[in-house]
């Protein structure tokens, strides 16, 4: 199923990689060493799981039954203007961001509100027969779910490596060296994937 969500999201004009940069957009601030490989890994981790699977197949099928037609009027109007009232789209997203605590769902609200990247982008996106309703939320969603993954692992990664610094090397959260450092979660500035739950 993972697969067929990730070819349906690419029908759709959105990659992976795209999601992993609104990750990247809004966490670096917070973490300097975060490197858009380990977003993008984090933004898979949340993708592989089954209930985000059925809330990305259930979105994205009410958006392509939109364009082709095949829902009742007033619903069908409703989503083809992604009316402003309809908040079904937000609440079907909030699946998705619950995974991850209370994090994912202030990382959803901003998201939802900035619209950074392919967010925008799709919100944006008026085509003729495109409805893109659900899939912008539900990407928000993602990003938002797999920023908050982040924020749950990081922090307590670098607080371990920082306490199995020498002395000196505490105050600047590395080694001089820019090497390993503690258990080898944090090298040369970056954090490992194997930091991450």
């Amino acid at each position: 199923m993972r697969r067929v969500v990730i070819e349906l999201l690419e029908q759709r004009g959105v990659t992976l990689q795209a999601i992993a940069q609104v990750v990247y957009d809004i966490q670096h601030a917070f973490y300097p060493e975060l490197t858009l490989e380990l977003c993008l890994e984090s933004v898979e981790a949340v993708i592989d799981k089954r209930e985000v699977q059925h809330v990305l197949l259930t979105g994205i099928a009410l958006d392509m039954a939109a364009e082709a037609g095949n829902l009742p009027e007033p619903l069908l109007s409703i989503l083809r203007d992604d009316n402003l009232l309809y908040g079904v789209d937000e609440v079907l997203a909030l699946g998705i961001t619950n995974v991850y605590g209370s994090i994912g769902l202030t990382n959803f609200g901003y998201l939802d509100k900035q619209k950074i990247g392919i967010i925008g982008e799709l919100n944006s996106r008026r085509q003729p027969g495109r409805v893109h309703t659900f899939l912008d939320d539900l990407v928000a969603g993602v990003a938002a779910a797999a920023a908050a993954r982040l924020a749950h692992a990081l922090p307590d990664k670098l607080s371990e490596a920082d306490l199995a610094l020498p002395p000196e090397g505490r105050d600047r959260g590395q080694q001089a060296a820019g090497g390993p450092v503690g258990d080898g979660t944090v090298a040369g500035g970056a954090v490992s994937r194997d930091a991450l739950p």
